[in-house]
């Protein structure tokens, strides 16, 4: 009595069924997925400083010689040479540049150098502000 009692119980109770498991797929793939989103973040934020830096060269390179003591006239002239020929980048202020350095030569190259003249001053003056408009 007790086996056909047994027998009549378990004939509700089905097999075991296999179950698909997609899992280690999916794990894998938000992984890649996660590892090249942050890869395209970086990019796109590397490029931007970058573009960034470029931009903000020449505006440093303007603010060097608008910030010149001309009280050392030898020192002075070696860096309005020095960065104003990074500025000079298009026609014109490649035109002016070429005016100018002629006139700063007289102050480089000596061991004792008098003040800056005035026409020296306003043509130095003339190229910033033509390099200030352009920027």
């Amino acid at each position: 009595m007790n086996d056909t009692n047994l027998s009549a119980q378990l004939k509700d109770i089905k097999p075991l069924l296999e179950i698909p498991d997609n899992s280690l797929y999916l794990y894998w793939g938000l992984i890649g997925f996660g590892v090249f989103l942050i890869m395209a973040i970086l990019f796109f934020v590397m490029k931007k400083l970058w573009e960034n830096k470029k931009v903000n060269l020449p505006k440093t390179y303007l603010g060097i010689l608008k910030t010149l003591d001309w009280n050392d006239t030898k020192h002075a002239a070696y860096m309005a040479t020095y960065y104003g020929r990074l500025l000079a980048t298009d026609a014109r202020r490649k035109e002016l540049f070429s005016q100018l350095e002629p006139m700063l030569e007289a102050y480089k190259y000596k061991k004792e150098v008098e003040h800056i003249d005035d026409e020296t001053q306003k043509h130095f003056n003339l190229y910033v502000q033509v390099v200030h408009e352009s920027l």
